[in-house]
């Protein structure tokens, strides 16, 4: 072989090792991009105390929303625990909302959202919402869409819980 083959041999396989290099480059950034977004919704749980919840049962999971939305200046107001129509709280305020109040192992389903929607027109709400400390299944989100239901799963009540420690913080230094 003469120089300029043994030339082209070597520059493409330099070529190829930069090419993987790069590659590579761009697949480890990614993945330690995905790696912080993953440990922030970690430290975002864990101060919105998520565990504690995933613990309660139903009836104190629907004590702790209520509190919750005491500190967002919501008045909030638990329903029977029985023949509630659908209903487990119901805010009052410029518009009422009925919510169901789901604190599952699994995902909440279609008749969650049935439920509420049907306690819409009883309570004569505005607006209703199902929360749980879990996620949806794909037909109560096409449900929910459908009947403009508003659904606050996992990371919705986080946030909900980190607006609410941010507001009490706040009136507490004012």
């Amino acid at each position: 072989m003469d120089d300029s083959l043994w030339l082209l041999i070597i520059i493409g396989c330099s070529f190829a090792l930069f090419i993987g290099w790069r590659f590579e480059k761009a697949e480890r950034k990614e993945y330690l991009e995905q790696l912080k977004v993953q440990l922030e919704l970690e430290e975002r749980l864990s101060k919105a105390g998520i565990q504690d919840i995933d613990i309660m049962d139903g009836i104190e999971f629907e004590q702790y929303l209520v509190v919750i939305f005491k500190k967002l200046g919501i008045l909030a107001r638990k329903t029977k625990a029985s023949s509630d129509f659908g209903a487990d709280l119901i805010l009052e305020g410029k518009e009422r909302v009925v919510i169901q109040v789901k604190r599952y192992q699994k995902k909440v389903g279609i008749r969650a959202v049935q439920e509420v929607n049907s306690a819409r027109d009883y309570y004569r709400a505005h607006e209703a919402w199902v929360i749980t400390n879990n996620f949806f299944t794909t037909s109560a989100i096409k449900l929910a869409e459908s009947t403009n239901v508003k659904l606050i799963d996992r990371y919705g009540l986080v946030d909900l819980i980190l607006n609410s420690n941010y507001t009490s913080v706040e009136k507490e230094v004012r």
